[in-house]
């Protein structure tokens, strides 16, 4: 019986013990591990697509960063491959340059309603980062009444604020600040 108690005991402690003398290589204390997101392949030993395009049309994917492949969504001429409306200081105003644009991406959202988008608000870094999150998120929802106006269905949006802390240029000054507020279109799956 002594011997069944000093089993029991044991295990568990070696056990411990080589779990915690496992060297990380490369990697020495106080490294932090990080996932490498720029993958090529994707599954099981490489194999398969980093794009999801092996698992069908019910992943989500998101349509228009490799360049124009014949869909209307990614010619350059078209300016539905124009997805990013920017706002003046401190404003949810969409400009009147990007009326066009808003038409295009109404009337295709329309057209195909089982199309969905991300509308992504973003502010520059002046602000709190509350009052920068509220203001991100009046941007994402004055381009979706806009483009609700004009045909697409309420289902066929998710409207997501990250407020400062996705910034599209790094910097402190205005042109860096024009081009961080703004809302980004993003196509999901078709």
């Amino acid at each position: 019986m002594k011997k069944l108690k000093l089993f029991a005991v044991l295990v568990p402690l070696l056990w411990l013990a080589a779990c915690s003398s496992t060297p990380n290589k490369g990697m020495n204390e106080g490294d932090v591990a990080v996932e490498d997101l720029s993958a090529q392949t994707s599954g099981v030993n490489g194999q398969g697509n980093a794009d999801g395009s092996e698992y069908g049309s019910e992943t989500q994917v998101v349509v228009g960063e490799d360049g124009y492949d014949g869909n209307e969504l990614n010619d350059p001429s078209n300016p539905l491959s124009n997805r990013v409306v920017y706002f003046e200081y401190d404003s949810a105003n969409v400009r009147q340059e990007d009326q066009e644009t808003l038409r295009a991406h109404a009337a295709y959202l329309a057209k195909h309603p089982n199309v969905t988008v991300r509308l992504e608000g973003h502010t520059d870094e002046r602000g709190s980062r509350e009052y920068n999150l509220a203001l991100g998120e009046r941007r994402a929802l004055s381009i979706r009444q806009i483009l609700m106006l004009q045909g697409a269905d309420m289902s066929q949006f998710q409207v997501t604020s990250f407020g400062e802390e996705r910034p599209a240029v790094d910097g402190s000054d205005d042109y860096a600040w024009s081009q961080n507020r703004r809302v980004e279109i993003v196509y999901l799956g078709r």
